[in-house]
């Protein structure tokens, strides 16, 4: 079979692109080549609803072009509802490089542009006020992305280039989520607004001394092997004296860190500005990294009323947060109305045992005995641990098969799952302090590893990235009208 030489310069220009628009100039020769564009094309699949799709945007089309705000409301108030038709169908995200069939994009965008329009232009008998509560009920009903960012010690620097690519594209959830490594980076993105993110992306910004050698001796003690003062002022310098509910006012961010109790009779906790608001953020993401045997138990630390810092619970330590909830995505679920996760996946014991496109190959025909039989592993292993951590003795063995019950029982992907390519050389880094070249290294990895999930990111995220952002906007239109009111009403000799 004679294969065009074209093919591989542009799949050779596709591996070492520094840019997106680099990748994504060469995946859409690669589309052309290989004859997706045509797919793209055309309408008909049956990989999702496309009849449903295609009535609803010449609905939506109708509206706007006959200005019939009544209806247009209704259409959208009724009718968005996240993975409409399938749209979402990873299936749809895999025959072409950039993009999906050109109906969908075409819906989303005019969803969006009507969004926008409703929002931005006076409606007949619908003020501000009225406006914001339509939007902030669609956007309930619609529901929110949310990225989450595994552990994995220095290797976490890869969700550097992850944020990176997806605050270039837009599509930036504003609940983050991480545990580890993942919830000092989530703290650190949480406290810097989206002017700040350029400057947040640079190594030489952030100190990256985190690790420290104890030894041996300090583990057996109970203090772990690392020195956890060096770790401490590490987050205190790159984070910062925020508290949950602060770095919100600040930034916008909904930050969410997930830690694991030490005593008996308590659960894993997900602290951040709803359970947690005066929590200081720091704080949390030092409990979250407190590997078990690396560093010791933590003591939560908050904010008092006059801007003081005590502890939270002392009676209390908190430890690793992936040990038992890598990945608290039903309890983001619950508080934020998520309805679609971005994993960034970095936990070296997990990342080989994803496929190459995660989640989306698992029941594939030729993976079908593979994925049996991991099935049946963990099924038994669990089993296993479960009743050894309820049983066993001594205290020692019993909390190792508590540990090893959580990180067998636990879902490590989300709807679109992120992760490297790891060799030799990343687990040789894993526990040593990150310079800014292995930094700048693994932000590039984290982007390239990104670029081909956009396509389907965007299509689930975008109409909710713009429901949030026309809440944003009413709400300051909102407080603009209130604060004239307040301006006409003290005005003297006023009607």
């Amino acid at each position: 079979m004679i294969t065009d030489p074209r093919i591989s310069r542009f799949r050779k220009m596709l591996a070492q692109a520094g840019t997106y628009e680099q990748w994504k100039a060469a995946a859409l020769e690669l589309d052309f080549l290989e004859g997706n564009a045509d797919w793209k094309e055309d309408f008909a699949s049956d990989l999702y609803h496309y009849e449903l799709i295609y009535d609803r945007l010449s609905h939506l089309k109708q509206y706007r072009q006959q200005n019939d705000f009544d209806r247009l409301k209704r259409a959208l108030r009724e009718g968005l509802h996240h993975d409409l038709g399938n749209m979402g169908n990873p299936a749809l995200y895999t025959r072409s490089r950039v993009g999906t069939k050109h109906l969908i994009e075409e819906y989303i965008t005019q969803v969006c542009e009507s969004l926008d329009f409703i929002c931005d232009h006076p409606v007949p008998g619908f003020p501000v006020y009225d406006k914001l509560q339509f939007f902030r009920d669609t956007l309930t009903s619609y529901g929110r992305p949310a990225l989450l960012l595994s552990g994995g010690a220095s290797l976490g620097m890869f969700h550097f280039g992850v944020i990176k690519a997806l605050w270039e594209k837009g599509l930036l959830p504003q609940v983050i989520a991480g545990s580890s490594i993942g919830a000092i980076i989530a703290g650190i993105l949480g406290v810097h607004t989206d002017a700040e993110v350029p400057e947040m992306l640079v190594p030489e910004n952030h100190n990256l001394k985190a690790w420290k050698w104890r030894g041996l001796l300090s583990a057996m003690r109970g203090k772990g092997l690392m020195d956890q003062d060096t770790l401490r002022r590490c987050l205190r310098e790159n984070i910062g004296d925020y508290t949950f509910e602060e770095a919100y006012q600040r930034t916008g961010r909904s930050i969410n860190i997930s830690v694991s109790p030490v005593q008996a009779h308590q659960k894993a906790r997900l602290l951040c500005g709803y359970t947690s608001p005066y929590l200081l953020v720091w704080s949390a993401a030092l409990a979250s990294a407190a590997v078990p045997g690396i560093f010791p138990p933590v003591t939560l630390m908050k904010k008092d009323l006059g801007g003081n810092t005590l502890p939270y619970m002392p009676r209390l330590r908190f430890v690793d947060g992936s040990v038992v909830s890598d990945l608290p995505i039903e309890r983001l679920m619950h508080l934020y109305d998520v309805n679609f996760t971005i994993v960034s996946q970095t936990n070296p014991h997990v990342v080989p045992f994803l496929t190459d496109r995660g989640q989306d190959e698992k029941l594939s025909l030729a993976n079908l005995p593979g994925h049996l039989f991991k099935s049946e592993v963990q099924f038994h292993g669990q089993g296993l641990f479960d009743y050894l951590r309820k049983r066993v003795r001594p205290e020692l063995l019993r909390q190792l098969s508590g540990q090893m019950y959580t990180i067998m029982a636990q879902r490590y992907y989300g709807d679109v799952t992120i992760a490297p390519r790891y060799s030799m050389k990343h687990f040789q880094r894993m526990l040593a302090n990150p310079s800014p070249e292995y930094v700048r290294e693994m932000i590039l990895e984290g982007e390239r590893a990104t670029w081909p999930k956009i396509s389907m990111i965007r299509s689930h995220a975008r109409i909710s990235k713009t429901l949030e952002r026309c809440v944003r906007r009413l709400k300051h239109q909102n407080r603009r009208a209130a604060e004239l009111r307040l301006v006409h009403d003290a005005m003297p000799g006023r009607p």
